[in-house]
């Protein structure tokens, strides 16, 4: 004999919707744990990496590694771009962008010099300018800063004098400002103790770590258990008292 009544089929479709999206959310925070753990991964590995020379890894670079390279070139005098939301400064403060061209190549690439950090004010921090003749640059050649959703369009085709601001750093729009191809990852040049730049490049996911998507997965997949609970409580059959069967 069946313990249940027979739930109405609205019952069924709410009960049903509620569990898959409980266990989608769930599903999805899981995922986001694993990919920003994958993520760690290779930048603790690129520390640990031996140096390889640009040409090697310039225009197809590994899809799952941050290699470690070292280029030689010049840095394209006057042409700074300011990442001004880095989130690693409570005062405020702007990442440096820089265009370098490579011994012998058309092609640019794009040198992240580090995170200069702000004076407590809204004015931009005072740049250093940047270093003059044939350099050699040893860093990680990574994916740019993510793009988000960007109001206003392009900002930099709207700004006449440099350095340039903006607050999403899209190669696409830095190679159309400058006028001529870039390469599709960036340089963050290695920490140094002597430098004005403050450089940290591994992600910083203090708030939202992997730790705590697991949590939020917990959370989700609890969720669709407590749905089905309520749905078979509330559709469980009563027993018979005496004064029902009177």
């Amino acid at each position: 004999m069946s313990l249940l009544r027979r739930p109405r089929w609205w019952a069924v479709l709410l009960t049903l919707a509620g569990v898959l999206l409980f266990l989608r959310l769930g599903a999805w925070q899981l995922h986001r744990a694993d990919e920003k753990e994958a993520l760690l991964r290779r930048y603790a590995a690129a520390e640990q990496g031996p140096v390889r020379e640009f040409a090697a890894v310039g225009e197809t670079p590994p899809a799952d590694a941050f290699p470690r390279v070292r280029v030689a070139g010049e840095f394209l005098p006057g042409r700074t771009y300011l990442l001004d939301n880095p989130k690693h400064d409570q005062r405020g403060g702007v990442e440096v962008y820089a265009p370098f061209r490579p011994d012998g190549k058309e092609r640019l690439l794009l040198v992240d010099l580090g995170f200069l950090p702000g004076n407590g004010t809204d004015q931009s921090p005072q740049l250093p300018p940047l270093p003059e003749g044939r350099k050699e640059l040893t860093g990680f050649y990574q994916p740019a800063p993510g793009v988000g959703f960007e109001m206003g369009g392009d900002a930099l085709a709207r700004q006449a004098h440099w350095p340039k601001t903006t607050v999403y750093l899209d190669l696409d729009q830095v190679s159309k400002d400058l006028g001529t191809s870039l390469y599709p990852r960036v340089l963050a040049l290695e920490p140094d103790a002597s430098s004005i730049y403050v450089r940290e490049h591994t992600p910083d996911f203090s708030a939202m770590p992997p730790a705590r998507h697991r949590a939020y997965a917990f959370q989700w997949f609890t969720f669709a258990a407590v749905a089905v609970v309520m749905f078979l409580f509330l559709h469980r059959k009563r027993k018979a008292t005496s004064g029902d069967a009177q």
